[in-house]
């Protein structure tokens, strides 16, 4: 007897199947860390994080080729944040994180009276500038 085979079942079989999705772009085989996405209607290019599937009309990038993205001419290319990575500090966050770290390295005498009279906290054991350290409602 004669089994009828179907246009599936004709197919070579594989065994290797890969569970890490690739890069879309011609001859790159390495893994895909962001997603492309265009948006026709506004003439915007979306880069974000790898989806969670991967869609028919969207394409996945590897790390090289989504650094590198450029869009057409008219096109507006929009990076989205990837939220587990960490941001990188800009200029204002480290002026602040230092302006911060001067006002607490001040001596308290200068801070208390650069400040002028202030109503005393029962809470409040120390102060630093702006900084206040409290003592524990245990306590």
């Amino acid at each position: 007897m004669e089994s009828r085979r179907g246009p599936l079942k004709s197919a070579v079989p594989s065994n290797i199947v890969s569970l890490v999705r690739r890069c879309s772009r011609t001859a790159c085989g390495r893994p895909a860390v962001a997603t492309l996405t265009y948006v026709y209607a506004d003439s915007t290019a979306v880069l974000g994080p790898l989806a969670t599937y991967a869609e028919p009309h969207c394409y996945d990038l590897c790390a090289e080729h989504s650094e590198r993205l450029t869009a057409p001419r008219g096109w507006e290319v929009v990076r989205l944040l990837d939220g587990s990575a960490p941001a990188r500090p800009s200029g204002d966050d480290l002026e602040a994180l230092a302006n911060a770290v001067r006002e607490a390295a001040r001596p308290q005498e200068r801070a208390a009276g650069a400040g002028g009279a202030r109503t005393a906290d029962p809470m409040e054991v120390a102060r630093r500038g702006h900084l206040r350290v409290l003592r524990s409602p245990d306590n």
